[in-house]
């Protein structure tokens, strides 16, 4: 907290507050893993951020700002519940489609699949390596994802392409569009 009402630096101030703010629970074992975007929350609320920062400076209003906090973590676990229920049906949906439309190369295309869930950007060389497949067998899985539309290229290059699981990204990118940090 007094890292982020004394603003030390011009700029990624906020951005490095938020972060500690986020890994706080972490560190007192109340979660895992910092898996909770509070960002978003801080955007939507700003000036109730900056007016509540600053009564903790002025005044130690410590309640406020605690409870300002606590109803940005209730919002922000329904959010990642939320998204973790659309990026569940978004599998599923595609796993299905998958299934149903790529014949004999399902099995390859489910495996490659299932690579872009783990990280959804990636190279065709890279997902030979990781799904164990030969370089035509992975290179033929990402044309069927292609064509299905579960898979892009993002590069627009003829070598050393990258394929996007646009679809999921999207979905984990809604509302984070970049804007003026303090």
């Amino acid at each position: 907290m007094q890292f982020e009402t004394i603003h030390p630096f011009l700029e990624s101030n906020g951005r490095v507050g938020r972060l500690l703010i986020t890994l706080l629970p972490c560190d007192v074992g109340v979660l895992r893993e910092p898996l909770l975007y509070l960002s978003r929350y801080f955007k939507r609320h700003r000036a109730r951020y900056d007016e509540l920062l600053d009564l903790v400076r002025r005044e130690g209003d410590w309640e406020a700002w605690l409870e300002f906090i606590a109803e940005g973590v209730v919002e922000a676990a329904k959010g990642a519940v939320d998204t973790a229920v659309r990026l569940s049906e978004l599998f599923a949906l595609d796993r299905s489609r998958i299934e149903g439309a790529t014949g004999r190369r399902a099995g390859s295309a489910l495996r490659v699949h299932e690579a872009l869930k783990a990280r959804p950007l990636r190279s065709i060389t890279d997902l030979a390596a990781t799904t164990g497949l030969s370089f035509p067998a992975a290179a033929a899985a990402v044309d069927a994802l292609v064509e299905l539309g579960v898979a892009r290229e993002f590069t627009g290059r003829r070598r050393d392409r990258l394929f996007v699981y646009e679809r999921y990204v999207a979905i984990l990118g809604e509302g984070t569009e970049a804007a003026a940090d303090r």
